[in-house]
């Protein structure tokens, strides 16, 4: 097959993954893959549906994209999360969609091509409870050094703000044995940081084995030589337990990072979230983990401008953030999805109101994040090589920052580095997000 490929994935780290199976079996099956939109024969577009400016930012690249049909792009394919949901629309307004894809059909994709080809215009939408498919290849996109790992996808905790079961399906874990497997497959392949995702990774195991399993499966992969870093990503904070807590602080490759969504603290917000925590809970778990962990990274998502938040309960939620002092901190105003309990609910608060909420509390977090980065000044730390800016100047970040969401570490070198290589640096300066600092050797010089 001479027909080149280009894929665009948006949103999450999650619909990443979907986007390089489809880039596997595609480059399984010889077409082209190329990294060049004004190359490609087809184009698709891995999109995500999840709030209001993700939406946008979806249709706004199908538009631009689509543009190439002027020029020699042939098929455009809409696949992913907007695509489930809003399929018929796709279909009916954008003439120059030639098919979409939903989120349990991404495995479909040579056959949509192959019927665009045609001339026929496709749906390919439903089965969002598909189990995983162990045997799709799957091309990673990310660094030959770092990469994600789905262990399972799907979510049971309806939230009342969010869309996701809906266009993702029930809560479905991977098989120890075959995350581990995979794993292998990576870190043979030159990866030294896996990076754990799901929609809530401390439910993990729960339907397959009838228990949490978190704290076993990174047992088993931080016995795979090679590795250096297991990062853990969005983990609710109602199921992070003892024991997860216990193998985070003993297993020497799991980094004492987590991410920690807890959106509110205010238990009336809560409440409306359906979330499955209050403040004391939420309190008494962040100190546990300071305690447990002192070197303890925590990064959270908040979100304001919920209906119903007063102003009583906006101050609660910024002197929590004063008093906690997060490591890591992002902030989203409420956006009404259609299809959500949320959606239904009185009292929605102007979007004046949101963006000024948004802005205090990222103001305070830019402030406290200062302070903590102004105190790691002298300390040495270890850091994984991303990028050459110029002969002495490098680009890393520490186990305390996760990929394009975090900070970074502005190295200085006498010696040239390679992108992957792990080395120790003694900071020297910091800025409100990134740090500065030399590289020095294991004598400390």
């Amino acid at each position: 097959m001479n027909l080149t490929v280009y894929v665009e994935s948006l949103g999450c780290s999650k619909n990443l993954i979907d986007a390089e199976i489809m880039l596997g079996i595609l480059n399984k099956y010889g077409y082209k893959l190329t990294t060049n939109k004004n190359n490609a024969d087809a184009i698709i577009v891995n999109t995500c549906g999840f709030i209001e400016s993700a939406k946008e930012e979806s249709i706004n690249k199908i538009i631009e994209l689509g543009q190439l049909k002027q020029q020699r792009l042939k098929v455009l394919i809409v696949s992913g999360c907007l695509g489930e949901r809003y399929h018929q629309e796709l279909i009916e307004e954008l003439p120059e969609v030639d098919a979409v894809v939903g989120t349990g059909g991404y495995d479909a994709i040579l056959d949509v091509i192959h019927e665009t080809l045609k001339g026929n215009r496709v749906v390919q939408i439903g089965n969002i409870d598909k189990m995983f498919n162990e045997d799709l290849p799957r091309y990673q996109t990310t660094p030959s050094y770092s990469t994600y790992i789905k262990i399972s996808d799907g979510c049971d905790n309806f939230c009342t703000y969010c869309i996701i079961p809906k266009l993702r399906g029930k809560y479905r874990s991977r098989r120890i044995e075959n995350i581990v497997k995979e794993a292998k497959e990576l870190v043979a392949k030159g990866v030294k940081e896996i990076i754990l995702i799901a929609q809530d990774t401390a439910r993990y195991g729960i339907d397959l084995y009838d228990e949490y399993r978190l704290p076993q499966l990174l047992k088993e992969l931080n016995e795979i030589d090679g590795l250096e870093w297991i990062r853990l990503l969005y983990a609710y904070p109602e199921m992070i337990s003892d024991d997860l807590i216990n193998a985070m602080a003993s297993l020497d490759k799991v980094c004492h990072y987590l991410d920690m969504p807890i959106q509110h603290c205010s238990d009336e917000v809560l409440k409306r979230m359906n979330r499955r925590t209050s403040k004391e809970q939420l309190e008494n778990l962040i100190n546990k983990l300071r305690k447990s962990i002192p070197d303890m990274v925590i990064r959270t998502s908040l979100i304001v401008g919920f209906p119903g938040e007063t102003e009583e309960d906006f101050l609660e939620l910024k002197n929590f953030v004063e008093e906690i002092k997060f490591d890591k901190l992002g902030v989203f105003e409420y956006s009404i999805e259609e299809g959500t309990p949320a959606a239904k609910l009185p009292n929605q608060v102007e979007q004046k109101v949101k963006e000024v909420r948004r802005n205090a509390i990222m103001e305070l977090q830019q402030e406290i994040s200062l302070v903590k980065n102004n105190n790691k000044i002298g300390n040495v730390v270890k850091v994984l090589v991303e990028e050459n800016l110029d002969d002495n100047e490098y680009i890393g970040r520490t186990q305390g920052d996760a990929p394009e969401i975090d900070g970074l570490v502005y190295v200085q070198s006498k010696e040239a580095l390679k992108e992957g290589d792990l080395i120790m640096v003694k900071v020297t300066g910091a800025l409100e997000y990134d740090l500065m600092g030399e590289k020095i050797d294991e004598f400390g010089k």
